[in-house]
């Protein structure tokens, strides 16, 4: 596979062709997307929810973050792979925020880094870019801000709140965002700022009119069972697949159909009996 970069990203763009966006948590998986030819990859936050089992994303740590997505860039050498600024990694000041952004490129050899947010955050994305780290907004649904949402449901579905996310994503690009994730926004939202933006915008749950598509790996695969957003797509369902497998295999092992006579490692005949006469 072609090493993808913000170059690639943005010739897509222009000749409009759709860009692919997936999740991954570990090498296995980052390989397998790389070997299908996905273009780019988060190692989100929503690690917390889809590997740790949280309730939210909100109790994932930078040296998590940081462990997983170091792992995926293994896996995905040539992917544009973006790391996930967790819940209180960049909030707390613009000095913080540099910091773990900029640990993200030390350690992990990613391409760009993602924050939540519109106007509120800014400062932080503007200090970020001046320290020559990219950065990638996200708008809409904003799962570390579920507590001021209500919850999570879609953003933007009345004039007001639509215009807002408009604004914010001109403001965000004018800040120095390289790409923009737009999260369960409605597709008439979605194509206004797509058709302003000078940049790639990617949909999660935004409709058609996007510059690509971005889902949960795990949503995808149908191997998180919490619970599905009205976006996802199921492609095949992995889970039931490996549920089967693993009881398939308590069956023969309780039934004595597992290991049989090709699992095991012989010994010599003329060994065997060297080793009974050593015992007697």
């Amino acid at each position: 596979m072609k090493t993808v970069t913000i170059t690639t990203l943005m010739e897509k763009k222009l000749k409009r062709q759709p860009i692919t966006w997936l999740t991954a948590y570990d090498y296995p998986t980052a390989q397998m997307e790389e070997k299908a030819g996905i273009d780019i990859i988060l190692v989100g936050d929503s690690i917390g929810m889809t590997i740790f089992g949280y309730e939210s994303t909100l109790p994932v740590t930078m040296d998590l973050m940081i462990s997983h997505t170091a792992a995926v860039r293994k896996g995905a050498p040539n992917v544009f792979l973006i790391g996930d600024m967790p819940y209180m990694s960049y909030q707390v000041s613009i000095e913080e925020a540099i910091r773990n952004a900029g640990r993200y490129m030390a350690e992990c050899g990613c391409d760009a880094i993602k924050l939540e947010g519109g106007q509120e955050v800014l400062d932080v994305v503007r200090a970020i870019v001046k320290a020559t780290i990219p950065v990638v907004g996200h708008l809409g649904l904003t799962p570390q801000s579920i507590a001021m949402l209500g919850g999570f449901k879609a953003q933007g579905r009345d004039a007001l709140t639509a215009l807002r996310l408009i604004e914010d994503a001109q403001a965000l690009e004018e800040a120095g965002i390289c790409l923009l994730l737009l999260e369960a926004v409605p597709p008439e939202v979605a194509k206004i700022i797509t058709e302003r933006a000078r940049i790639p915008v990617i949909g999660i749950g935004a409709g058609p009119h996007v510059d690509g598509q971005c889902l949960i790996v795990h949503d995808l695969l149908g191997m998180f069972e919490a619970f599905t957003p009205k976006f996802v797509k199921r492609y095949a369902n992995i889970g039931e697949q490996i549920v089967k497998a693993l009881r398939d295999f308590r069956d023969d092992v309780e039934k004595g159909g597992f290991p049989g006579p090709e699992h095991c490692y012989g010994m010599p005949k003329e060994e065997l009996e060297a080793l009974q006469g050593l015992l007697k």
